[in-house]
């Protein structure tokens, strides 16, 4: 009644104005549909429980996958070593146990012998030079594939097993026989003895290294000389210049050397001297004192004395036997010639025989002149009183005298020789050489 028509709820200005509101507001078009095609029907029973559903892998699920392959492959591994470690534990205690004998034989000493038959991989007949052969096992770090009959091997000291192998197939004791070394003299050392240089050189060395010389004149040239004369006149010290002037291998020997022990040594020792000369032919073979085995042959009445004929025996046939020595030269020296056995001086087995006399007046000036060329002589030395002396003397006897003036003149602290030194050098000499009887005593 008090209130105005324009202040109702149910103007028809307000109706118009709320029509305007919805007219602003912007169309959205309906959400699309949650899925497309027929609708699936659940599946019901076993079947639908033991479905998987379908899983995307993503990038978390990949390095999961990654990582399992790895640990997969570290399990792999780890069950491989494992079962290597159980495969080879055996071997390796078998190798464990042989490594401790190794240890055991280090402090041991170990005798050499031969193989004489292998029976198997573990087992073999082996020989020594002191008693019968045995059947004996081979230890298994000893390499097989080496092993063959005839070649040296070590044994333990006890049991006698194979427990090593001499790679080395030349004899130890010739081995130590080679001259490694070329001596310091040469020819030009040598006083005098010029003949018997020349014919040692047409012997030994020409045929060596001129051999075409032989071949075209239609003769085979020597197979060895003998050097015999009175002691120490020259004889091993030719050797020597011979060992220093050519390049072939030499071998010395001592005729002593050559008598063994055991029986059967001896003769297998000058085998194997030859068997090596010719094997580093060309070769020059020097037996000095030849006279200790290649004395002449009689009834033996020991066994010592038939070892030593056996082993000039073998000796004989090895100078002229089957067996061609082309490029080996044989030397032997000796100052008893006349106490050796004709078949080993005849042609054949030794073509020259060279003397080496005592010096005569112009070899002495000689051997005077090369011992005291470096020697600090004084002015009243007078060398050819020496030189002209009737006592005889050889190369050693000069070299002595030169020596021990020498050491007189040092024990009073004189740095030159005196004549009086020389003379006091010869008396001394003289004496000893004459088994202690004074110069002039039967006189």
């Amino acid at each position: 009644m008090g209130q105005t028509p324009s202040s109702g709820p149910n103007r028809p200005g307000d109706r118009k104005h709320d029509d305007g509101k919805k007219k602003e507001k912007k169309y959205e078009p309906a959400a699309p549909p949650s899925r497309v095609g027929r609708k699936q029907r659940k599946q019901k029973g076993p079947e639908a429980a033991a479905r998987l559903p379908p899983v995307t892998p993503l990038s978390k699920c990949r390095l999961r996958l990654l990582k399992l392959e790895r640990i997969k492959d570290y399990l792999l591994m780890e069950e491989e070593f494992v079962a290597n470690q159980e495969r080879l534990k055996p071997q390796e205690e078998k190798n464990e146990e042989d490594r401790s004998k190794v240890d055991d034989l280090r402090g041991s000493p170990m005798s050499v012998g031969n193989l004489e038959e292998l029976i198997d991989e573990n087992h073999a007949i082996v020989s020594s030079s002191v008693g019968p052969e045995y059947y004996v096992g081979i230890l298994s770090f000893v390499d097989k594939d080496q092993l063959e009959p005839g070649c040296a091997i070590l044994m333990h000291n006890k049991v006698l097993s194979v427990v090593g192998l001499l790679q080395d197939e030349v004899d130890p004791m010739v081995s130590v026989m080679k001259v490694e070394k070329a001596p310091l003299e040469s020819y030009a050392d040598i006083g005098g003895l010029d003949d018997q240089i020349q014919e040692i050189k047409e012997a030994v060395e020409l045929p060596l290294t001129h051999p075409e010389l032989y071949e075209d004149i239609g003769i085979k040239p020597p197979k060895g000389v003998i050097l015999y004369g009175e002691p120490g006149t020259g004889k091993t010290l030719l050797a020597k210049a011979v060992a220093n002037s050519t390049s072939a291998t030499f071998l010395r020997v001592v005729g002593s050397e050559l008598i063994q022990k055991y029986l059967g040594d001896g003769p297998k020792l000058v085998r194997e001297l030859f068997r090596v000369a010719d094997e580093l032919s060309p070769s020059i073979v020097f037996i000095d004192e030849i006279d200790a085995v290649g004395t002449k042959r009689y009834d033996a009445h020991s066994g010592g004395e038939r070892e030593i004929q056996r082993t000039m025996l073998e000796l004989l046939n090895q100078l002229d036997g089957f067996d061609s020595r082309g490029d080996v030269k044989v030397i032997l020296a000796t100052n008893r010639i006349e106490s050796l056995d004709p078949a080993l001086l005849r042609p054949g087995r030794i073509d020259r025989k060279i003397e080496f006399p005592l010096p005569d007046i112009k070899t002495r000036r000689r051997i005077f002149q090369i011992h005291t060329s470096r020697m600090t002589l004084a002015d009243d030395v007078n060398l050819e009183e020496f030189v002209m002396t009737k006592d005889e003397f050889s190369g050693a006897d000069i070299k002595a005298i030169c020596t021990e003036a020498g050491l007189l003149a040092l024990r009073e602290r004189r740095m030159k020789v005196t004549h009086a030194d020389f003379k006091k050098a010869k008396e001394k000499v003289m004496f000893k050489k004459k088994e202690g009887v004074p110069e002039g005593l039967y006189m």
